[in-house]
């Protein structure tokens, strides 16, 4: 988690809400076995669940639990990837002031737009890749499973 921007105690959430069971936990029960205070874990959750990688669960208490999110992983790097569009467009403004007057500056600003333009492009394509993947991973492991 940490090397996506995020805090030990959320990697210690999602982990913790990848293997228990039930695989939905009530905030106290999350904030008991992972021995940190209700507070921190309502924070971690609102800001996974913001992400898109953990969704509450509906229950007949008043107190939230919550679930992690199918596909939770490619929601992180859709959003990651998103950011390299503002990359993009601020190469374009960066080749449009040193127009044609510089051409080494101008050749470095080339490449790293070409970089950020090819991810951008091919990102969306990997992710459609892991999708299919993912379902035929997940069809084969029920007909194996029957």
């Amino acid at each position: 988690m940490d090397r996506v921007g995020g805090t030990r105690t959320m990697g210690r959430l999602y982990a913790w809400l990848m293997i228990c069971d039930p695989p939905h936990q009530s905030l106290t029960d999350l904030a008991a076995t992972l021995s940190v205070s209700k507070t921190a874990i309502s924070t971690v959750a609102r800001q996974l669940e913001a992400a898109a990688m953990l969704e509450r669960v509906p229950t007949s208490s008043r107190e939230h639990h919550y679930r992690l999110v199918h596909g939770g992983w490619a929601q992180i790097l859709r959003a990651q990837f998103a950011a390299v569009r503002a990359g993009v467009e601020a190469l374009d403004f960066g080749l449009e002031v040193v127009g044609d007057h510089r051409p080494e500056a101008r050749a470095r600003l080339r490449e790293s737009r070409e970089f950020f333009a090819f991810t951008e492009h091919d990102s969306e394509q990997m992710l459609q890749r892991w999708e299919e993947y993912r379902e035929k991973a997940e069809a084969e492991e029920g007909r194996s499973s029957e």
